[in-house]
């Protein structure tokens, strides 16, 4: 089964604002696009399953987004904190950081972005820290290359462990908020004496509005000129599995990340814990502020009575452990993650987004709402606003009753980061139409994980960590059979377009709005200079292409096929009307090709054949051009996803035909089998054009082969099983050393199909190139082959990749991997 759906991730702000700006309500201005880009897909003839079409604003499918969050709020996953955020005070809504512009102002509204510390709800993501990092071992991903490093990087060696410590104004606990401290030493917990806080950060500016915090006081380290601290006051955190009541310092230092995590902070953690029995700034500290003073805790790799009775005798790891484990039973973290790694943010202060299903009561606190869909409420035309109230003013709507006790209460009025919508929508797309579950358990057993995951190369760190951690999640709960939901990746590149902005305002203009004269572009309302680069399409950089447009002027076929040549998918792609001429001028050709094999069929006259082996060696180059082109083809269809490849690879079958003599393209057996060939692989890309081209194919008399096992002359072209190349074609068996090729072995496709890992491998070994590497010394000798690789394709080609001792090394000390880790994570070709 091949399920090739297609969705609609229609919540969010650009929604929002446009619906806002054009006066209607968000739901009709997203569903009026969504029906017209539907309109233009069908047009271009894509082939999806419209049977499982799905919209995240849809209430039947955000109904099981609300009930997944409430299943990670009943596993503690969720939970609401105060965090510091961009705040627009003329659109009144929390903006992300790229939604900032360089001078601090909010890229729609213009208004100065101010800081502000709000409640919002977060999903800690973080308990599943170290599994989606070890998980990017998983041998069975493929093609994943960098985003492997870019997704290891953004998740980081979870080498620590964090700790929740409440922070309050001394002794007013209703007043208090929560910090995750970040430690490399879990096993030293219970040996804290303080927290330091780094300078301007977050943390400091919460402590800086809950508090009066007086003249900064420094005070300069005796050990370290370059370190200073001061104690802030009246405020204290209560150490989450002591209770006690700890002080809080600024500590100011030159030293910025420290790898040993003893010093300095690690990584862009904002905050660590003091050991005054670990090391000796922290003593210092101690000492001179007066502070508890724990005694050492460890030596080597062992506890020492200091620990105390619990952790005394223990080594480091056991007792870090021991920490850990008591951490995660009272719920004050205890996870094992890096110092960079943050739990994920999913409040906005929006009105077109999934609703968070809670209800905030005054006896009960934060009560789920298990009633759902929490709808929302409509947004068009209240009090002659732009169209859309935000939902914290909706009091109609707003005010509910306690799922619990009853009472009056209030909704939550933060929606969801879009990004949780889409988190999940690979798992709706098998069971579309489930109204009792998001998907089926047997659906999933049966189809997970997704074959082919594609998007761009933003996409390689958010929305790729968000999924994969709910696919996680949803293992842990015995939901999904395997962790890992998308096996194999292609990132994709960019289209873009030529973009104009002016260079004193910074504003993107229209093509209209410019004058092109020679190397100088001016825009024609100012004559100010314009600068010209080559950005992602978008509407309002006025870059894009109308699809219809496209459409009208080339045809649905063209536009196709303009589409997916010259880059390959993985590439950025430059849209310039230059590039055109060559696949407008190849179907010309395809077309008076055909024109010309129609004739010579139908004249009832057969040529004289050439004296000589001339008609022969046509048929021959032609068996010989049929085969290559068709299995270069096919491999970029089915294997590397090179489609601009892929349609070389025709156009290079294409000149093969055109240049047969007129009595080869009349008599020739090989001449038909290769245009039917090219006109099949030509219709997944050109279903239409390929039609015509063989209605004039199966039409034409004269057939040499009219029982043909490779044609169904009474099928169309889309109904042809797909064709293969001949068993007698010889293919390659590549042998490389350490990734570089040294030998090729010509063998039959029929032997190559079968050859197995053992037997490819014994063939390259015995290779000359193989055996000279020998004599020369460099790295064959017997027994110093570490491992090696076969890559099997069959109809294609075999590749036996020889990996020794000094490759590896070699690679080894440029990635500071270990051998397992290189082998497993970057799947050496």
């Amino acid at each position: 089964m091949v399920i090739h759906p297609m969705g609609w991730d229609a919540f969010g702000l650009p929604a929002e604002n446009a619906a806002r700006d054009n006066r209607i309500e968000p739901s009709r201005w997203t569903s009026d696009n969504i029906k017209r880009m539907k309109e233009q897909l069908l047009q271009l003839g894509c082939s999806f399953d419209w049977d499982r079409e799905l919209a995240t604003c849809d209430p039947s499918y955000y109904k099981w987004t609300q009930a997944i969050f409430l299943k990670l709020y009943s596993k503690g996953l969720v939970y609401q904190r105060e965090a510091l955020v961009n705040w627009d005070p003329v659109d009144e809504t929390v903006l992300a950081d790229e939604q900032v512009d360089q001078s601090g102002r909010s890229w729609r509204s213009g208004a100065k972005v101010e800081k502000r510390w709000l409640k919002q709800w977060f999903i800690r993501t973080t308990k599943f820290a170290k599994s989606l990092f070890d998980g990017l071992q998983d041998p069975a991903l493929v093609d994943w290359r960098d985003v492997i490093k870019l997704q290891r990087h953004w998740i980081g060696a979870c080498d620590g462990t964090t700790f929740d410590f409440e922070v309050s104004l001394e002794g007013q606990r209703q007043h208090s908020w929560t910090i995750a401290v970040w430690t490399q030493c879990p096993e030293c917990i219970l040996g804290v004496s303080f927290i330091a806080v780094r300078p301007e950060s977050s943390i400091h500016s919460l402590c800086v509005q809950h508090g009066d915090l007086g003249e900064l006081k420094w005070r300069q380290s005796s050990v370290d000129s370059g370190v200073k601290w001061w104690r802030i006051p009246m405020i204290v955190a209560r150490h989450p599995l002591t209770g006690e009541d700890l002080p809080l310092i600024i500590l100011d230092l030159d030293v910025t990340d420290d790898a040993s995590g003893e010093a300095g902070f690690c990584g862009t953690s904002e905050c660590r814990v003091g050991l005054p029995g670990e090391n000796m700034l922290d003593h210092e500290i101690a000492v001179s502020e007066g502070f508890s003073l724990h005694p050492k805790m460890v030596e080597g790799e062992r506890m020492l009575p200091s620990a105390g009775p619990l952790l005394s005798g223990l080594s480091v790891a056991e007792a870090g452990a021991a920490m850990r484990q008591r951490a995660m039973e009272r719920g004050v973290g205890g996870d094992e993650v890096g110092p960079n790694l943050k739990d994920w943010l999913i409040s906005r202060q929006r009105s077109w987004g999934t609703p968070i299903p809670m209800v905030h009561c005054g006896k009960c606190g934060a009560v789920p709402d298990e009633e759902l869909p929490v709808l929302l409420p409509s947004l068009d035309g209240v009090e002659g606003s732009p169209n859309v109230l935000p939902l914290d003013k909706n009091e109609k709507w707003k005010s509910t009753s306690c799922p619990r006790c009853g009472s009056k209460a209030k909704r939550e009025t933060d929606t969801m980061d879009t990004f949780v919508d889409s988190s999940w929508y690979f798992l709706r797309y098998l069971d579309p139409k489930n109204p009792s579950s998001p998907f089926s358990a047997e659906e999933v057993k049966e189809l997970m994980p997704v074959d082919l995951y594609i998007g761009g190369k933003e996409h390689a760190i958010l929305h790729l960590y968000y999924a994969r951690f709910m696919a996680h999640f949803l293992h842990s709960e015995g939901l999904l059979p395997q962790p890992e939901p998308f096996r194999r990746l292609l990132v994709q590149g960019m289209v873009m377009g030529k973009t104009y902005h002016a260079k004193k305002s910074g504003k993107y203009l229209r093509p209209s709005e410019v004058e092109v004269r020679g190397k100088v572009v001016l825009e024609k309302a100012t004559r100010e200079p314009v600068a010209v680069s080559w950005q992602k399409m978008s509407k309002s950089k006025h870059n894009g292409v109308v699809p219809s447009d496209m459409m009208a002027e080339h045809g649905t076929d063209t536009t196709r096929l303009l589409v997916l040549a010259d880059v390959a998918p993985t590439s950025h792609r430059k849209w310039t009307p230059e590039t055109f001429p060559g696949i407008i001028n190849w179907q010309k050709k395809l077309w008076l090709m055909m024109k010309k094999f129609r004739e010579l069929r139908s004249s009832g006259k057969c040529l004289p054949l050439p004296l000589g082996d001339d008609f022969a060696s046509g048929e021959q180059q032609l068996w010989d051009s049929r085969n290559f082109y068709l299995k270069g083809a096919t491999f970029n269809y089915a294997s590397s996803y090179q489609l601009s490849v892929a349609i070389s690879k025709m156009q290079g079958l294409s000149n093969a035909l055109r240049k047969a003599s007129p009595c080869v393209i009349q008599q020739g057996f090989e001449f038909e089998r290769a245009l039917g060939v090219l006109l099949m692989l030509l219709a997944p890309m050109a279903p239409h054009f390929a039609s015509e081209l063989w209605s004039g194919f199966v039409t034409a008399p004269g057939r040499v082969d009219p029982d043909s096992k490779e044609i169904d002359w009474e099928s169309s072209v889309l109904e042809q099983n797909w064709p293969k190349v001949d068993d007698d074609y010889h293919l390659d068996l590549i042998g490389k050393l350490n990734g570089s090729e040294l030998c090729c072995i010509k063998m039959p496709k029929r032997d190559l199909d079968v050859l197995g890992a053992e037997d490819a491998l014994q063939r390259c070994l015995l290779h000359p190139s193989f055996e000279m590497t020998k004599q020369r010394g460099e790295g064959m000798e017997k027994g110093r082959m570490v491992d090696y690789k076969y890559t099997h394709y069959p109809g294609y080609q075999a590749t036996v990749n020889i990996l020794t001792e000094a490759g590896l090394s070699r690679k080894d000390s440029a990635s500071g991997k270990t051998v397992r880790e290189k082998k497993m994570a970057e799947n050496l070709p």
